[in-house]
């Protein structure tokens, strides 16, 4: 059998390869290589092309005799900084040493790590603000205001919002978790979208009336979509509480829920809710984050109000499961409008 030359073994390889000779010369670069490092590698010396110390350290090494190495190389798609693993191995050929180099994008694994380790960070911090409240208080009422009643009221008030707090923080992880956890599968089951609008309006009337805000809805008598009842409740749930809490004290939330239409946004046939309140409204680039995990406009009202930064995460990610789509708009001091797409089949 005649052995296949090594530009046709590289042309064959899935990832950017090189093949570089004991000189420094890139004898072979296969199109995903010239798509990484750019064009016409072949020919020029490995630390023109590559210029990265690490993995020129690698090359180097193993051009002088060492065991295969691993380098990181850091590129660009155009569209974003990417993040290659270089495996460098010798090769023997006629008596001379070679070095290959294999390029594999590790850039997803990077972004997953780095979502993590903010997620852990962002909880960590998220719960540290209310318990070290909790420890002050206690420490208060054990000394100073051990034999003061009243203090001891005042301050037992406080340990219980500040309890209710991380308590809040912690089901809204758990129902992130789930609705994650459940993203895949969609939810089939009959679901009555008016009537769950309307048992959601009242439940929250109460909260309403005591910022002297009503609701204006104008809905269907029935409207029927796919879905899973209680995940959809959430996103009105979710969603009707942020009117309440950040629209002025006094104004409407305007709740629409249109008829079955065609959306070319789904390529089918959906119900569009839209909940619009009348606040001071958000700054336009602000509306891309709206939905990134423990993300806040304003970090101190949104506590003041006892928001968690999880509810737009996970009402987007029960939209998601649903295969709808969630917009938002807004316009500094009129108000916002958040829409929730729903196909009906």
């Amino acid at each position: 059998m005649t052995d296949l030359p090594a530009e046709t073994l590289l042309a064959a390889l899935p990832l950017p390869a090189l093949m570089i000779a004991q000189s420094g010369t890139i004898t072979h670069a296969n199109a995903g290589a010239n798509a990484l490092l750019g064009p016409q590698l072949t020919g020029r010396h490995y630390v023109i092309a590559l210029r990265q110390p690490a993995i020129l350290d690698a090359i180097e090494a193993v051009l002088t005799g060492a065991a295969p190495q691993t380098a990181r190389y850091l590129g660009n798609d155009g569209a974003r900084p990417t993040v290659w693993e270089a495996t460098v191995t010798p090769v023997s050929a006629k008596d001379a040493l070679r070095a290959t180099v294999f390029m594999q994008n590790v850039t997803a694994v990077e972004e997953a790590g780095s979502m993590r380790r903010d997620f852990v960070a962002n909880v960590s911090h998220e719960l540290r603000t209310p318990l070290t409240a909790l420890i002050g208080l206690i420490d208060t009422i054990r000394g100073p205001a051990r034999d003061d009643p009243a203090a001891r009221a005042t301050f037992l008030d406080l340990m219980g919002r500040e309890t209710q707090r991380m308590q809040d923080l912690i089901d809204d992880l758990l129902d992130l978790a789930r609705v994650e956890d459940q993203e895949r599968v969609r939810p089939l089951a009959p679901v009555d979208l008016a009537a769950l609008v309307r048992a959601s309006c009242d439940a929250f009337t109460p909260r309403a009336q005591a910022r002297q805000m009503q609701f204006a809805c104008d809905l269907p008598e029935t409207a029927c979509v796919p879905g899973d009842g209680g995940q959809l409740r959430q996103v009105l749930s979710n969603l009707i509480e942020n009117a309440i809490k950040y629209g002025r004290a006094g104004s409407v939330i305007e709740i629409t829920l249109g008829p079955a239409i065609y959306h070319p946004i789904l390529r089918g046939p959906g119900l569009r809710l839209d909940i619009r309140d009348q606040g001071d409204g958000i700054a336009a680039h602000h509306l891309a984050r709206l939905t990134e995990r423990f993300f806040r406009v304003d970090n101190h009202r949104a506590r003041d109000v006892g928001g968690t930064g999880l509810g737009l995460a996970i009402v987007k990610h029960i939209v998601n499961r649903h295969r709808g789509r969630l917009r938002m708009t807004s316009t500094r001091g009129q108000g916002s409008c958040f829409s929730v797409i729903l196909p009906t089949q």
